[in-house]
Formats: C-alpha cells, structure tokens, sequence
C-alpha cells in the first residue's frame, strides 16, 4: 500500500512539474508574441536586433516573434 502511495506522489510530482514547465513556455511565448506587437507599433518588426539587417521573409513566416536573422541566430552557436 505504501509503496503505491509513494509511486502516485512520484506520478503527481512529475506531471505538477510537467504543467510548471508548459506554463512557462506558453508565458515565453506570449510575451514574445506581445513584443512583436509593439515592434510592429515601432515600425522596427522584421529588423535583426543584432545585425540590423531585415530579417527574411520566410524566417518571419516560420517564427513570427523572431528578432534575429539566421546569420545572427547561427552565431550564437559558434
């Protein structure tokens, strides 16, 4: 019986960190979402902040709150 007891808690403490992790991934997305917004209001929306240079149009397709281009994107495992 106990033994049962401890692998729910494990189920329980998983799936409650499982939870924790998606919330934040849906916040980082939603405030990157909300920071594209404003960089449209700025006129600044598809511009490398690293770089300065546009970033492409199928890049913005793909990851619509990007700030980087891929050149810059790729630096940054270098």
């Amino acid at each position: 019986s106990s033994s049962y007891k401890t692998m729910d808690d494990g189920q329980y403490t998983f799936e409650k960190e499982n939870i924790t992790q998606q919330a934040a991934r849906i916040k980082k997305f939603k405030d990157a979402l909300e920071n594209a917004l404003i960089r449209i209001q700025n006129k600044t929306y598809g511009v490398c902040k690293v770089t300065g240079n546009l970033i492409q149009k199928k890049r913005l397709e793909a990851v619509p709150h990007t700030t980087l281009s891929m050149e810059a994107k790729l630096d940054q495992y270098k």
